[in-house]
């Protein structure tokens, strides 16, 4: 059992292909020019990177994002044997204690189809948290077959939108100008209610991930008018859609189907297996296709769009807090609680 630096990390996660693009190291030194203290354990097959924020005064709480990682995701072996997660626990319980944290909160890599997941994180003593970082629920594309297959599998409105933008001349490219993707975000955050990070942010995602090929932002045009763009990442058979954004002007040539296409037919060129279309409302999907005509709030302003590509509905276990402080935990849950009650209002 071991604290290891990001190279020991990395050849770490190299016996680990199933790890989650949160849980690499490269993720690790994004977050922690943003506020965040990186650690990172090892104890024999299994592992965890465990960010620390402030909270105030002394006091901090630790965020294990799409981990701990090993062994690997959905095996019955590692399902009947808890992960062997016990032997880690003690080290990231050390870490916490001398660190000042309130309560360490795990969002594991799984997905909510077997009672014993949970079962397993309860009997180490987490419990189910109320508050989550990432989205619970997502799409999942199926990147398996031919071009042809994929687009058979998508809504006939979407491949329609596809098709139309390329009728229209809209292209989809490799893009470099960071800046002006950046200025997409603060327009679509500004037109759909939701912040966005600093450009100094997408600048470090893109020059830490970029280079190594585990990520690329695309950029759909016209005329050499800029219209959306993307991010788009890969690691082993997976890959995800992070970040994406559209201006104000020419949305009815549908740039963003064609560079959502694009973007798949990317990761399929990576090797990847599947496309994480990554957030959509927590909600099952008889429930899901009830509602979406009518409404736009929170994450159901996408769910509209990211339907129509034929990804399969997967809900992953949560958000599990690992209580180290009862009273200022309950404090924080109390002020959480308050604080997004303001925000509803």
């Amino acid at each position: 059992m071991s604290e290891v630096n990001a190279a020991g990390w990395n050849t770490f996660l190299e016996c680990h292909g199933e790890a989650h693009l949160l849980q690499t190291a490269a993720w690790g030194d994004l977050k922690s020019g943003f506020g965040w203290q990186v650690r990172r354990v090892v104890a024999g097959e299994v592992g965890a990177q465990v960010l620390l924020r402030p909270l105030g005064l002394s006091y901090r709480w630790a965020y294990i994002p799409r981990g701990p990682v090993g062994p690997p995701a959905g095996s019955m072996a590692g399902i009947s044997s808890g992960w062997d997660w016990g032997e880690l626990w003690p080290e990231i319980d050390a870490i916490c204690r001398s660190s000042g944290v309130v309560f360490l909160k795990a969002e594991p890599d799984f997905w909510q189809t077997d009672s014993r997941v949970m079962a397993s994180l309860a009997a180490l003593g987490l419990r189910p948290s109320p508050h989550t970082i990432q989205p619970i629920r997502t799409l999942v594309v199926d990147l398996a077959g031919d071009e042809s297959e994929l687009l058979a599998r998508m809504k006939p409105k979407t491949r329609y939108n596809i098709g139309l933008a390329q009728r229209k001349g809209v292209v989809v490219r490799p893009f470099h100008d960071v800046g002006a993707f950046h200025q997409m975000m603060v327009t679509t955050g500004r037109r759909d209610g939701f912040g966005v990070h600093s450009l100094e942010y997408f600048q470090r995602v893109h020059d830490l991930f970029n280079p190594s090929g585990a990520c690329e932002l695309l950029a759909a045009e016209k005329d050499g008018h800029l219209l959306a763009g993307l991010m788009v990442f890969a690691r082993h058979q997976r890959a995800w859609y992070f970040y994406g954004a559209s201006s104000d002007e020419n949305r009815a040539l549908m740039p963003a189907y064609l560079l959502q296409w694009e973007a798949i037919r990317w990761a399929r060129a990576q090797g990847c297996l599947s496309y994480d279309l990554w957030g959509v409302p927590d909600a099952d999907e008889v429930a899901l296709e009830a509602q979406f005509t009518r409404r736009s709030d929170g994450l159901w302003g996408v769910y509209r769009f990211k339907r129509g590509f034929g990804g399969t509905l997967c809900r992953t276990v949560g958000a599990w807090d690992r209580v180290y402080s009862p009273a200022l935990y309950a404090f924080y849950q109390l002020w959480s609680k308050r604080r997004a009650a303001a925000h509803q209002s």
